[in-house]
């Protein structure tokens, strides 16, 4: 493998073991040398050795075994298969499919794996308490009028200042804050669609997705989307030329459920494609800084030249879950955007956005993420080698390099809509293919949650999913 000269030591030193895990001189089963071997023989520190070998285990090529040592990775399981939707317009019905799988049906839940959030314990919700009392002891009563329409000057700021790093000139202005990413998003659909027009989405596809086209009265075009890599660009030329969609939805970093990230040449292409044809990207976004390695990834947003990217983030999956706050850095249509904002919910709550605000100045924020990222990494590892345990060989299931969700692909004849309804009988929540799909596709498919800390208790839950899997008998 070529090295990177400017790369970090220890990514230097990962790169060069993948390469022989690659080339088969390395084969599963193998032992890696001790951290105090490897250190001698390469005159490096114990930390790089141990970042090389804890950035391998990221990627899911080794393995650490209790005191013995670092370990090649079996061959990991292969990536679902790729979905070929018609892509043919379609009205979308998903909406009380959705609502029934959300529910509990009474159940007390003790293995969310269903769930859309992360665990509460990864959050810093102690600290962001005393930011909400120490902003709201500082809010002005001005401040409670003067800002309505965009939302909290200081917090559209520090919002700014985050783009910047990706090296991206988001003038505040531009940001109009909302109640969580969602509101966003439905209002950038509503003001690009006119009831009957067609939206391309992917597939599988955000859920929420679906049930904001069936509320307008939209018609989806689905796109055949990699595991890995996400959208399909031939196919969506293709769909573009076929059928002139008025508006694109999609996931461009950690892609849920799949979890797929666009590379940074495609979503230049998918930007420029776009343009050309003169149909706004709503880019949903709300799991970008959740990478378990490396730079956050650049959104497609930076690729633009119009303006015609409409950028949604989030606080709710990276920061604080229930205060509700996103935002949409709308370009051209921030103006139309801020005026249907006004009229359909007027503000977000002040004492949130202030909270956010104040936390975001104190620097914590970047310290929080690292933290988050971390933990995120060793659950989805822990999660993979527990369906590497529990669940048929045939399985196939992602490995995403950031977020926390895993799609799984069941063999033949298995019926995820019936294993949800067994498991929640027995506390277990899962999220069925059939609600990530305008046609209910998916049916052998489901979305797990790697966001909870992994404790015996969620192995166990897994191993009896396994057990359920299994006794379904295909």
């Amino acid at each position: 493998m070529k090295q990177d000269a400017a790369a970090p030591r220890y990514r230097q030193l990962a790169d060069e073991i993948a390469g022989l895990i690659g080339s088969g001189a390395l084969r599963p089963g193998d032992r890696l040398p001790s951290v105090r071997q490897t250190r001698a023989s390469r005159g490096c520190s114990a930390a790089t050795v141990f970042q090389a070998y804890y950035l391998l285990e990221s990627r899911g090529l080794i393995r650490a075994a209790e005191r013995s040592g670092y370990f090649v990775a079996p061959k990991p399981a292969p990536l679902p298969t790729r979905a070929e939707p018609s892509g043919e317009p379609q009205a979308v019905a998903v909406s009380e499919l959705v609502f029934q799988l959300l529910g509990t049906g009474g159940h007390e839940i003790h293995a969310p794996f269903g769930s859309a959030f992360p665990s509460p314990a990864l959050f810093p919700l102690e600290k962001l308490r005393r930011a909400l009392s120490s902003g709201s002891r500082h809010m002005s009563p001005a401040q409670l009028t003067s800002q309505l329409p965009g939302g909290d000057d200081e917090l559209r700021h520090q919002i700014a200042r985050r783009y910047l790093r990706l090296g991206l000139a988001i003038d505040p202005e531009e940001i109009v804050l909302c109640n969580g990413a969602l509101e966003g998003l439905n209002l950038a659909l509503q003001l690009l669609t006119r009831p009957g027009d067609a939206v391309l989405i992917e597939s599988p596809g955000f859920y929420a997705a679906l049930q904001a086209l069936e509320r307008l009265g939209l018609r989806a075009i689905e796109l055949p989307t990699d595991p890995a890599e996400g959208a399909d660009l031939e196919a969506l030329a293709t769909l573009i030329e076929r059928h002139r969609p008025k508006a694109c939805w999609l996931m461009t970093s950690f892609q849920n459920p799949l979890g797929g990230l666009m590379p940074s040449d495609k979503k230049r292409a998918l930007v420029a494609l776009l343009e050309r044809h003169d149909i706004a990207l709503i880019e949903d976004d709300v799991y970008a800084e959740l990478q378990h390695e490396g730079p956050a990834p650049l959104p497609a947003k930076a690729f633009e030249t119009r303006g015609a990217v409409l950028h949604c983030g989030s606080f709710s999956k990276s920061l604080a879950p229930g205060y509700r706050v996103g935002w949409v850095a709308a370009g051209r249509y921030a103006p139309a955007l801020l005026r249907a904002k006004l009229s359909l919910s007027l503000s977000g709550s002040w004492p949130a956005q202030a909270a956010l605000a104040q936390y975001l100045q104190g620097g914590e924020y970047d310290r929080h993420l690292r933290a988050l990222r971390r933990a995120l990494a060793t659950q989805q590892r822990a999660m993979l080698a527990a369906i590497e345990r529990h669940f048929p060989p045939d399985t196939r299931v992602t490995r995403p390099s950031g977020g926390y969700f895993l799609w799984v692909e069941l063999p033949e004849g298995h019926d995820s809509l019936a294993l949800h309804a067994a498991a929640l009988a027995e506390g277990i929540s899962l999220a069925p293919g059939p609600m990530f799909s305008a046609r209910g596709d998916f049916r052998r498919c489901l979305r797990l949650n790697c966001g909870q800390p992994w404790t015996p208790p969620l192995e166990r839950a897994l191993a009896r999913l396994g057990e359920l899997i299994r006794s379904q008998r295909p």
